[in-house]
């Protein structure tokens, strides 16, 4: 943790002139690190690394449906220009922010680290543990590049595409292992079946869970962003139509003497 926040905040200090760093930026990002501080520490962490399947896929839908956006929205677009810029990696980053690249690479890490060969593997150590909560929030960040990136030229332009990349990258395709584990009869997973039960849930009931957490849990995600794009498209094309109206001149220019300040059309 404090090896995000503590580059975050010498960086602010190291701001341009004429820039002023914006306070709700810096509330997104803490409110994200703050998220993905529970989501790694005592008791969700350890219950995702040893005990409990449904805990795993709680800890993967947090990284990467809340901690992801959140700690893009909370970076300065100088900053995020600065950094990648220092790290060399502005054409990795505008190759892996295309939506069909970032797609892919998401969901190709979603269903390597719920694969039993992976999850067994990894869980059985720390580092293990680390490594897999580093790869959802490193797939978090890129598939949630093309819409919230602070580089605007990694980002979609096209309201429909965005919202039809969304739906594809976030909601169809993580519904497909979400299902398998719902509908398993059996457990997959020899790192929660052979786990100690004190907590009262059964293997099965456990990954059962599981399937349903992935399967439900990004809906609210989803079509929340989903329903705010729709609304802005539909502000944008509102105020494109009258933009073009005013220009044909159908519609007065706002500042035309004859019309009442108080006009409800204006």
């Amino acid at each position: 943790m404090l090896c995000l926040v503590i580059p975050y905040l010498v960086f602010q200090r190291r701001a341009p002139k004429g820039l002023k760093n914006e306070r709700s930026q810096r509330r997104l990002f803490v409110l994200g690190v703050i998220l993905l501080w529970i989501a790694t520490d005592w008791p969700l962490g350890l219950l995702g690394a040893s005990y409990l399947a449904s805990a795993h896929m709680l800890q993967f839908l947090v990284y990467t449906m809340a901690v992801a956006p959140l700690l893009l929205l909370g970076v300065p677009e100088w900053m995020a220009r600065r950094l990648i810029g220092h790290m060399r990696l502005y054409r990795v980053m505008s190759r892996c922010s295309r939506p069909v690249v970032a797609g892919l690479l998401f969901n190709g890490m979603l269903i390597f680290s719920h694969s039993p060969w992976a999850v067994d593997n990894l869980r059985a150590s720390q580092f293990g543990s680390f490594a897999m909560d580093f790869l959802w929030l490193i797939g978090g960040l890129l598939v949630w590049a093309p819409l919230v990136s602070p580089i605007p030229e990694h980002r979609m332009t096209s309201y429909p595409g965005r919202m039809a990349y969304l739906f594809l990258a976030l909601g169809v395709i993580p519904a497909v292992p979400g299902g398998f584990l719902t509908f398993a009869s059996f457990p997959l997973y020899a790192t929660y079946e052979l786990a100690p039960r004190g907590h009262g849930l059964g293997a099965t009931t456990d990954q059962q869970l599981a399937g349903l957490v992935m399967k439900l849990g990004g809906i609210p995600v989803v079509w929340g962003t989903i329903a705010v794009l729709m609304y802005r498209w539909s502000e944008v094309s509102r105020l494109e139509s009258a933009e073009a109206r005013r220009l044909s001149g159908v519609i007065p220019p706002s500042d035309d003497l004859g019309q009442s300040s108080t006009d409800p059309d204006q």
